[in-house]
């Protein structure tokens, strides 16, 4: 892909987006989207859902991801608000949040709404390594959500000792080396 397809592509997804005049996207949204993109840019218009969904929240629009399995509909709108997170504070409280719905789930042996727990911890890992990979981003921020990235993955491998290894990581020179000023406003 060359540089220029990219603006293109956005563009294209966000006027096809804004065609579809829909308050927020689902599955369903997202997938006409992805047809009407290769059908207008042929080839150069092939992408992921997850690419779509990250062009259309940062350009401010909700998206609402459900599964077949998903029978824990009340939770899906926590679910979708726990994916915003800015900033290093913010990521934390999405972990942690995360991690109460897990436990809470598991204890209960709801199967679906346990699954639908690592399902989006997963596109937030996704989410933050889409930004952490993207050289248009500012290199601080991308630093910021590399270091989200593998927070999600730490968490997503070892529930049971992400907190205690989070406190570590904070505490380590590199941390305090790269995000200062981050940490310190989040004390």
């Amino acid at each position: 892909m060359t540089h220029e397809e990219h603006p293109t592509k956005k563009n294209a997804i966000l006027e096809i987006a804004r065609e579809l005049s829909v308050v927020r996207f689902t599955p369903a949204e997202v997938e006409q989207i992805r047809r009407q993109l290769v059908a207008r840019l042929g080839a150069a218009g092939k992408t992921s859902s997850d690419y779509i969904a990250g062009v259309l929240e940062t350009a401010g629009m909700r998206i609402v991801w459900t599964t077949k399995a998903d029978t824990q509909g009340q939770y899906e709108e926590e679910f979708q608000d726990l994916l915003h997170f800015a900033n290093l504070e913010d990521a934390e409280m999405c972990i942690m949040r995360l991690d109460e719905l897990y436990r809470k789930f598991q204890q209960e042996k709801e199967r679906a709404a346990f699954e639908r727990v690592l399902e989006v911890a997963r596109m937030g890992r996704r989410r933050a390594e889409m930004i952490a990979r993207n050289h248009k981003v500012d290199p601080g921020k991308r630093a910021e959500k590399e270091e989200i990235m593998q927070w999600f993955k730490v968490w997503l491998d070892t529930p049971d000792l992400f907190f205690d290894w989070l406190e570590a990581r904070k505490a380590s020179p590199d941390f305090q080396r790269r995000f200062a000023k981050s940490a310190s406003a989040e004390v």
